[in-house]
């Protein structure tokens, strides 16, 4: 039996009530597929996704699965996935090609799809180095990382922040301006990774909520200059 450690690690982040809709992703690289399912109040559930691992957590916070997929990952390579993800093999595989022939790239922005395979909204069109000023829609199923990269840098998802947080979203954005921060590379890579259905936190974009909450994400990113940034970010979006 062989001990080689797989090229790709799905961590797939999921609830005791949810576990249920795990899918099994196909892909024809090399992986592993685990499950960080979040139970801090012990309720019983059935794992039964063939030739997957599970790692239960004892609290909540998607930003805290995330960080456990960080520690428990295998792979080479790390994507992240939800309960609701259908992964596209195709575009994973672009991905990981790229990773493969650009070394200094630790962090790869992909794209996802609605049910009907329209983008769920406005991409980079071609490859794109990441910066703070055109990464703060990121989701987290939209990225892949280099493993050893992000663990000798240091970088966490700030548990305070995304869903599952009281700052429900913004995780992800924080990640990547953290790794900039510490010198890691990425790009806005023009591929579809995932599907994911159109009904998300996203779908709060510019309700009274969803500003004050990208308005904490800011500050945690720019500090004083926060507003500075919110009015470039809202000029680009709107």
């Amino acid at each position: 039996m062989s001990t080689e450690a797989p090229l790709l690690t799905f961590g797939f982040s999921t609830t005791s009530q949810r576990i249920k809709n795990l899918k099994r992703p196909d892909c024809s690289l090399p992986h592993e597929v685990i499950a960080f399912v979040q139970n801090p109040k012990e309720q019983s559930y059935v794992f039964d996704l063939p030739k997957s691992t599970l790692v239960e957590l004892k609290s909540s916070g998607v930003a805290k699965s995330r960080n456990a997929a960080l520690k428990h990952a295998s792979g080479k390579y790390l994507i992240f996935g939800d309960d609701d993800i259908r992964f596209l093999d195709s575009g994973i595989c672009q991905a990981i090609d790229y990773f493969e022939s650009h070394p200094e790239c630790s962090i790869i922005l992909a794209q996802t799809q609605d049910e009907t395979g329209s983008l769920r909204k406005r991409y980079e069109r071609q490859i794109t180095p990441l910066k703070l000023t055109n990464s703060a829609r990121a989701a987290t199923y939209e990225l892949l990382v280099r493993v050893d990269a992000i663990r000798e840098a240091g970088v966490a998802f700030d548990e305070e922040f995304g869903a599952g947080a009281k700052n429900f979203l913004g995780d992800e954005y924080i990640f990547i301006a953290d790794s900039l921060r510490k010198g890691l590379k990425g790009v806005h890579f023009p591929a579809a990774v995932a599907v994911h259905p159109t009904e998300s936190s996203g779908s709060r974009w510019g309700s009274d909520e969803d500003l004050a909450a990208r308005a904490k994400v800011f500050t945690r990113v720019f500090g004083w200059k926060a507003p500075i940034a919110r009015l470039g970010f809202l000029l680009r979006t709107s």
